[in-house]
């Protein structure tokens, strides 16, 4: 029983592995400039920085419509998969899981299953790639879902950002926590738990807040194999000088993979901001 992936645009996994994998992606929508475009084919996260770095413009987001999901699902259902399973951001931070539910109930629940991973960018592209490979491996439906929830529980999502205000602005921040930060001049270490964006800690400047992710990252990742990605908007210096640290302290590092961050996340961090997800490395079970 063939098993397909499908996930959004915000998992932000390489291309290679999208096509490696056959997984679906269906976009996310951004508003800018008075247009609106799909995340990754109609606008990117270099238009985004851009418009961001302008005082007083802003950038919107909206989730991707029941009908998108529904044309995804009967594409991949076409290509030859028998059930499918759908992966995605956090139902706390997006209305996506909410349009992949309403399609799935269109095209069949015994279809398809949704997972909200409670997490995004790579904390959901890692359990999208756990699902893809355990599907390649001929994983039945059940054991599918079921790792993409067991990665997504145990990835770690670590960020930093230059200001407050974009997460702020965007509804994913509580305005205390943005207007503390501000106010006492911090640079707060931020993560996403039970699906939220919340401070982890404070720090004082930005060379802290980045040593900060590092150690925080090494910590999670502990003796076992990992995988980690390395996530930056308009800050590709700092990305590769956390990517080098991370391989040099990790010897258990299974991938990594360094990649800028889409329009859709991209608008609601801002420029400059940098992240590390650190996820088990999915192996496949051994035979009895």
């Amino acid at each position: 029983m063939p098993v397909a992936v499908v996930t959004d645009s915000t998992a932000y996994l390489p291309d290679e592995l999208i096509e490696g994998y056959g997984i679906h992606v269906v976009p996310l929508y951004v508003v800018l400039a008075g247009r609106s475009g799909r995340e990754g084919w109609d606008i990117g996260p270099e238009e985004v920085a851009r418009t961001l770095s302008v005082r007083g413009q802003t950038v919107s987001t909206s989730r991707p419509t029941p009908g998108d999901f529904v044309a995804a699902y009967r594409g991949a259902l076409d290509d030859g998969a028998d059930r499918l399973v759908s992966i995605h951001l956090s139902s706390e931070l997006s209305g996506t899981c909410d349009a992949a539910r309403l399609a799935a109930s269109q095209v069949g629940e015994h279809i398809v299953t949704v997972v909200d991973t409670r997490s995004a960018a790579m904390g959901a592209g890692f359990a999208v790639l756990a699902a893809a490979r355990s599907a390649a491996a001929g994983a039945d439906p059940a054991t599918v879902v079921r790792t993409a929830r067991e990665t997504a529980d145990a990835t770690r999502t670590y960020f930093v950002v230059d200001t407050l205000e974009h997460l702020r602005r965007g509804g994913r921040i509580g305005s205390a926590a943005a207007v503390l930060g501000s106010a006492l001049a911090v640079k707060p270490v931020l993560h996403v738990q039970d699906g939220r964006v919340v401070p982890l800690e404070k720090v004082r400047t930005s060379a802290r807040a980045l040593s900060r992710l590092v150690q925080r990252a090494v910590e999670t990742a502990g003796e076992g194999p990992v995988s980690i990605a390395v996530h930056h908007l308009a800050a590709p210096e700092k990305a590769d000088r956390l990517a080098a640290e991370l391989r040099d302290r990790l010897p258990q590092l299974r991938e990594l993979h360094v990649s800028e961050l889409g329009a859709a996340i991209g608008a609601h961090v801002g420029p400059g901001a940098v992240g590390i997800v650190v996820a088990p490395f999915w192996q496949e079970p051994a035979e009895n």
